[in-house]
């Protein structure tokens, strides 16, 4: 299954290891999940997780974050972004990601913030799912 996994879900997994957020980066690691990624988005998880209150949450260093990173580059799949929709969401921040899911086919664009994206998704036939009812989907 391709899906695109919004920022604070990358957040959550890696703030909490009881989560159903770092669960989904367990079926990432086993290859059960490919994410899709454009390089804006990937750019965004970087500056994110590396800012030093993500660093401090996460008790990872700058050199843990990157080893992070590079592990899920390496399980990801990249995707061209040939055309863009702009503006579609209430947050600008937002856009590469449902970008991602609609030139990637994602299967679901997964997200805490899942009425962020509802209606724009909905426009474009992606699906938006939490991470507890993608994992409860993998798990059935």
């Amino acid at each position: 299954m391709r899906v695109v996994l919004d920022t604070s879900v990358i957040v959550a997994a890696l703030r909490s290891s009881r989560g159903a957020s770092n669960a989904l980066l367990a079926c990432v690691a086993r290859g059960e999940l490919v994410p899709l990624v454009t390089t804006a988005l990937f750019l965004e998880y970087e500056d994110v997780l590396l800012r030093p209150e993500q660093r401090l949450a996460t008790g990872m260093s700058e050199a843990d974050v990157e080893g992070f990173l590079a592990a899920f580059a390496s399980a990801a799949r990249g995707v061209e972004v040939h055309f863009q929709w702009r503006p579609q969401l209430s947050d600008p921040g937002d856009e590469m990601v449902l970008e991602a899911a609609i030139n990637g086919g994602a299967s679901a664009l997964v997200t805490h913030n899942l009425s962020d994206f509802m209606p724009a998704a909905a426009r474009f036939g992606v699906r938006v799912a939490a991470p507890r009812e993608l994992l409860k989907e993998l798990s059935s």
